[in-house]
């Protein structure tokens, strides 16, 4: 996975995709997911699920796309399987802290 941590005045954002969808672009007509112009945004530094979950302990909101990167937040009980939604089969989640 790629982890990438947004400092901003607003919080915390946390980013995480599973390091073989960067560089793709998925649609359907539920949506769109472009992991290759958005790049930036989730590459940072390869990161285990140990290193994500730590990222996860304090965040204002995340952007979690693919299979490990979504199932990190669930183990921690950050989402649900109902929470998730999925592009082309592509999970992803969106969490914010209120």
């Amino acid at each position: 996975m790629y982890l990438k941590v947004h400092e901003s005045v607003q919080g915390t954002v946390v980013a995480a995709c599973d390091a073989e969808l960067i560089g793709k672009v998925f649609e359907d007509k539920k949506g769109y997911l472009d992991l290759d112009r958005y790049r930036g945004f989730y590459v940072g530094e390869k990161a285990d699920e140990t290193m994500v979950k730590t990222a996860l302990k304090a965040f204002g909101s995340a952007n979690l796309v693919g299979k490990r990167a979504v199932k990190t937040a669930m183990d921690l009980g950050l989402a649900g399987r109902d929470d998730v939604m999925y592009i082309k089969g592509i999970p992803y989640i969106q969490i914010y802290r209120v």
